[in-house]
């Protein structure tokens, strides 16, 4: 029986387990990426581990969320982060040199490797034939240390590709076809594995757009195999030494199929407030356009700024319109400069921002009050952009272009005559921005400003376990909603107690009011609770404030990782309709806490309503020890 690609990477990886859907295993972790706003905790915690020299192939630090500097705390953990990188093996990616997951895929990506990312859309490697998988900043922390990364053996979905985009269809509209099709929750526990004659025509920043909003599914990643367009564009970046051929054998077995023909696909856009939310642009062009940004991780790439560059060219942006553009890297930005697109795209109105993460985490551009703004991005929840009453669109570099001259939502077919960029033979190579580490032994001081302050850590599980139920929220609550990460509050990324006073506010404003004045409790939630980023600080400011333990329908993958990692038990309820019968501030409990957790289904005991509810703890036994050890540093440090 054949391997697919991603069974042949893991195999080559896999230290622990078996190959088995739903099992654990453990694999060897390549190379690592951490960026600013995560990458201060990750290193905080790497030195708490007391490892002197990562142990990676390949370990690189971005700065590319961070980039606003009001006041000293960002250039302070920008600092940080710089002299502990110099010190321990790390290279440094400085601020301007651009966002991790663009560079990484042009600079530093190896078919065959494994990456592991302290930020949710680290898949977008999965564009160049790698494994690459988003996960907390313990777990990359640890991985620098040599550790291995666990995870649950994914199941392997097959994405048949058939045909051939039709003028004006992009990348985008693919992976927004998937969205449509198989929601938010329809990649948990799964690897997005794209094959067939469609991928033959998809450059490698086309894959990349791809398998990075494969994380809006919850998938584990999603990759393409390593073939002649990985060789081509891995040649023009003057890196086809790190290139191998990986293809799936022609016997492969996978344990879904999901089939996509790309002759019948149309211009889509993600409509308020999810990225499954999709809809044909045909049905949304009468719908006035306040503001249109151009960028972010998914479309910032040399062929996605030529494009909006040759849609612009001689035009003028609509009066009513804000159209704001962030090429992906350094390397984008200079070779528009160099061949003049540049020119096309400042003379048609448009602002040109950093070369960053900017917008799409809401670090500047906010919206108007009840604007319409389509980005290119890969998020559209709900106060994403800074403005609550904004509504959000997400959509391709040609649909937003096309818009940005109009003043409304437009079909880029409508444009008339199509034109093809072409992948460049060569790149312009230029890695002046990175630092590479110190030789092995010198003395470098880490430098630490005042606003970085230690992190929580868990204790040991009691064996009594109460509290009060201090907020209960619905489906499909989001990192941002459990730890807000706008332009206001990113600066504090390295001070949890600081933060802790924001968290889960969006849903309920006074739950750290009600966390403080009950000494910590419970959180009781719906379906995918803490979808989206792989911010740790949305488990680790629930922690600060002393949450014992979430019960929930369900859990995304990384937030329910993070979590157990930091030493809070994610309960999902065995009978759902359980969770109706829970209120705000019902006083539960839960006895003999260690010995229920070993028998994987705990009994929550209500006090105020005289109920139990049967919760299951489906972890493993690793996890087990991480939790009654009071979460993965302490299990780490203890062996």
């Amino acid at each position: 029986m054949g391997l697919n690609v991603a069974k042949k990477i893991i195999k080559n990886h896999i230290i622990k387990g078996e190959m088995i859907p739903g099992s654990e295993i453990s694999i060897k972790i390549d190379q690592t990426l951490t960026q600013d706003s995560t990458g201060t905790m990750a290193y905080l915690q790497f030195e708490a581990l007391g490892i002197d020299r990562v142990k990676t192939k390949r370990s690189t630090a971005y700065i590319d969320h961070n980039i606003l500097q009001s006041g000293p705390e960002n250039a302070d953990d920008h600092l940080y982060i710089q002299t502990v990188a110099k010190r321990h093996g790390i290279y440094f990616s400085k601020p301007g040199n651009g966002i991790c997951h663009q560079v990484n895929l042009e600079r530093f990506g190896v078919p065959g490797d494994t990456l592991l990312g302290s930020d949710s859309h680290t898949p977008t490697g999965g564009g160049i034939g790698m494994l690459a998988i988003g996960a907390g900043g313990l777990d990359v922390a640890v991985a620098m240390g040599g550790g291995e990364y666990y995870i649950n053996m994914p199941s392997i979905v097959k994405v048949n590709l058939k045909g051939k985009l039709k003028h004006w269809i992009s990348a985008k509209d693919i992976i927004l076809e998937v969205l449509k099709r198989l929601t938010v929750k329809g990649g948990v526990g799964k690897i997005f594995e794209y094959c067939g004659e469609g991928i033959k025509s998809l450059s490698v920043p086309e894959r990349a757009t791809i398998t990075n909003m494969g994380a809006e599914l919850g998938a584990t990643t999603s990759l393409f195999p390593s073939d002649e367009v990985t060789y081509e564009f891995l040649k023009a970046q003057g890196r086809e030494k790190d290139f191998i051929e990986i293809k799936a054998d022609s016997d492969a077995v996978y344990d879904e199929e999901v089939e996509i023909n790309l002759d019948e696909l149309q211009p889509l856009a993600a409509c308020p407030h999810s990225p499954d939310n999709v809809d044909n642009i045909t049905k949304l062009k009468n719908i006035k356009v306040n503001q249109v940004c151009i960028g972010s991780c998914t479309n910032s790439s040399y062929a996605d700024m030529m494009k909006v560059a040759k849609i612009l060219e001689g035009k003028t942006v609509n009066e009513n319109v804000s159209l704001v553009i962030a090429p992906g890297s350094k390397q984008v930005l200079n070779m528009l400069a160099k061949n003049g697109a540049l020119a096309s795209i400042v003379s048609s109105g448009a602002r040109v921002l950093e070369c960053a993460c900017g917008p799409c985490i809401g670090m500047g551009q906010s919206p108007s009050t009840d604007a319409v703004s389509l980005r290119t991005f890969n998020r559209n929840f709900e106060g994403r952009s800074g403005t609550v009453s904004a509504k959000v669109y997400i959509v391709s570099p040609e649909v937003a272009a096309a818009s940005a001259l109009t003043g409304y939502i437009t079909d880029p077919r409508d444009l008339g005559e199509f034109f093809k960029v072409e992948t460049p033979e060569k790149f312009l190579i230029n890695d002046n921005l990175i630092v590479p580490p110190a030789p092995e032994g010198e003395e470098v001081e880490v430098v630490r400003g005042p606003n970085i302050k230690p992190f929580p850590k868990a204790k040991p599980l009691s064996d009594t376990v109460e509290g009060k139920v201090l907020t209960k929220v619905s489906d499909n609550i989001t990192t941002d909603h459990i730890m807000p990460s706008n332009a206001k509050l990113l600066p504090y990324r390295s001070n949890i107690p600081y933060l802790s006073e924001y968290c889960l506010t969006p849903c309920d404003k006074d739950f750290p009011k009600k966390a403080k004045e009950n000494g910590g409790g419970f959180i009781v939630a719906g379906g995918n609770y803490g979808q989206g980023s792989s911010r740790e600080h949305a488990a680790l400011a629930p922690l600060y404030l002393g949450i014992k333990a979430v019960l929930a329908k369900s859990f995304a993958r990384i937030h329910m990782a993070n979590l157990i990692n930091n030493g809070i038990m994610p309960l999902v309820f065995i009978n759902v309709e359980d969770y109706d019968k829970i209120d705000a501030m019902d006083e539960l409990v839960i006895d003999n806490a260690v010995e229920q957790m070993e028998t994987g289904v705990v009994i929550v005991k209500n006090k105020t309503k005289n109920q139990e509810y049967k919760m299951s703890l489906n972890i493993t036994d690793r996890q087990k020890k991480m939790i009654k050890a009071g979460g993965l540093l302490n299990l780490v440090k203890s062996n």
